[in-house]
């Protein structure tokens, strides 16, 4: 990077995007901020323009700062060709659209929002090939594979390691009964609240199977699950001849944040200390339960049946997953309740964009149609 690379954020007040500005901030002589974009944080959004002066916000809400031009959409900042890369780091299906309006305008993505392949992943890969546009992802476990594939043509299986969750070691009775408080109690990560039950359904992992699909080229087949509780091997590749290489580290958004905005070079950013062999001590590893976990089980039929079964399962775990944070429902019927929506739909294959749209509105509303139904 002989020059400064010039990087909007997309969702800067979430999780990954505050990560993202200390990674920034640590390299600042690397990095020029074009625009920031935050949801209802306004308040947020506000001190982090304030701090790091991009030349443009944008926010849901009306937001003013002294010097930054406030934007009317996404659209904008996905447009911008002073943009060398976006980091789309907002939930939900609002990142779609951005991503495939800077793909068309041949901007780079690190690509931290799962709806963008789990919806759309054929349409977005296909125009990114077109367009000569990097997708990097930011995800630890698709990060881990980017890092470990030096020839793609050579690999013959990826393996994506999963934490297990809260309830790895607890009974299937302990884990219909769990409460929000102790489902939110992730043993590895600090991830917001979605991400954090899909994890301790295992729903998290089965998206990142279909993501992971869509970014290797991969057959569902060809992609392997294996609980990991020490979160250290983030996961790896098989090549042809046998050969297993892995990526390890401590568990650190910053590390593959850090890795997908400045990709292809690697510098000294933030570190919580340095890997040391001798204190992990041992890493373990067994298959996922797939009686106690079936929605890993449902994301790989799911994949495997394309066109908008994905965007099904996406949209109706999602609200059934905010009526559990609600406390409307149990944690074990976020799986009963996708099943149920997932069986009846039918599916649209090879959909345009505006046809997966319509079906996420469509499943959002049978869901919270269903849901509401149940709870009476």
């Amino acid at each position: 990077m002989n020059k400064k690379r010039c990087i909007s954020i997309i969702g800067s007040t979430g999780s990954i995007g505050t990560q993202a500005l200390e990674v920034i901030e640590k390299l600042q002589d690397k990095f020029e901020i074009i625009a920031l974009a935050g949801g209802n944080n306004v308040e947020l959004l506000k001190s982090q323009a304030e701090k790091f002066k991009p030349k443009y916000i944008y926010a849901s809400k009306p937001i003013s700062v002294s010097g930054t031009k406030t934007l009317s959409s996404l659209d904008e900042i996905a447009a911008n060709k002073e943009n060398d890369i976006i980091l789309v780091a907002c939930s939900g299906k609002i990142g779609l659209k951005p991503t495939l309006k800077a793909i068309e305008n041949g901007i780079d993505i690190a690509l931290a929002n799962k709806e963008t392949l789990v919806m759309a992943g054929d349409i977005v890969m296909k125009k990114a090939k077109e367009h000569g546009v990097k997708i990097i992802p930011v995800d630890s476990e698709h990060c881990a594979i980017h890092q470990c594939i030096k020839d793609i043509s050579q690999v013959d299986k990826l393996i994506i390691t999963a934490s297990g969750g809260p309830f790895l070691h607890k009974s299937v009775d302990e884990m219909k009964n769990a409460t929000v408080a102790e489902t939110l109690k992730h043993p590895r990560w600090n991830m917001g609240k979605k991400i954090t039950v899909d994890s301790a359904t295992l729903m998290n992992k089965g998206l990142e199977i279909i993501e992971a699909h869509h970014l290797f080229g991969f057959d569902y087949d060809d992609i392997e699950v294996v609980i990991h509780p020490q979160s250290i091997v983030h996961s790896a590749i098989e090549y042809k001849d046998g050969s297993v290489i892995a990526q390890l580290g401590l568990p650190s958004m910053h590390i593959p944040i850090q890795y997908a905005i400045t990709y292809p070079d690697r510098f000294e950013g933030i570190k919580s200390r340095s890997f040391s062999f001798s204190e992990i001590a041992r890493l373990d590893f067994e298959e996922p339960d797939f009686e106690k976990f079936p929605t890993v089980k449902l994301a790989y039929k799911a994949g495997k049946i394309g066109g908008t079964a994905t965007a099904c399962l996406n949209a109706a775990n999602e609200e059934a997953v905010f009526a559990f944070l609600d406390g409307k429902i149990k944690l074990y019927q976020i799986y009963e309740i996708t099943k149920k929506i997932f069986d009846e739909h039918e599916v649209i294959q090879n959909p345009t964009i505006d046809e997966i749209f319509e079906v996420d509105n469509t499943i959002r509303e049978k869901t919270r149609a269903y849901i509401a139904q149940i709870i009476l």
